[in-house]
């Protein structure tokens, strides 16, 4: 992660690491690339805040088999990013096996000239042949 830069290459960088972080459950990176003010809007439609998000990560409970994320389309406001693009996981949450693809919106902000994710949700595309 590039400080005090501002491009789309910078934000794709960041989301990047962040992706990795999920396959590495790497704690720290994640922590590190969220905002204090992230919000993430579930499939059930329940907020929640950076605390929440981390805390469903600790405890050895969920674990990544796979964490990827492409087809990216950046759109830059000043300070801001918007970020489209698909998301695959496939991982295990408390024994419970998941497989999971969804188009994505991450909202990211220039903080102290760093890209923070402040916000995200997704939504899951229905089993198909190639995505």
């Amino acid at each position: 992660m590039r400080k005090n830069t501002s491009g789309i290459d910078d934000v794709i960088a960041v989301e990047r690491a962040w992706v990795k972080a999920h396959r590495e459950l790497d704690l720290d990176t994640i922590s590190d690339i969220l905002s204090d003010q992230y919000r993430q809007i579930q499939a059930d439609g329940e907020v929640i805040g950076k605390p929440e998000l981390l805390e469903s990560y600790r405890g050895g409970k969920r674990r990544w088999e796979i964490a990827e994320s492409e087809d990216y389309e950046i759109r830059l406001f000043g300070k801001t990013a918007l970020l489209t693009g698909r998301w695959r996981g496939k991982w295990k949450n408390q024994g419970e096996q998941f497989d999971y693809t969804a188009r994505f919106l991450a909202v990211y902000a220039l903080e102290d000239g760093r890209w923070k994710l402040i916000s995200d949700v997704s939504v899951p595309l229905e089993a198909q042949s190639g995505s």
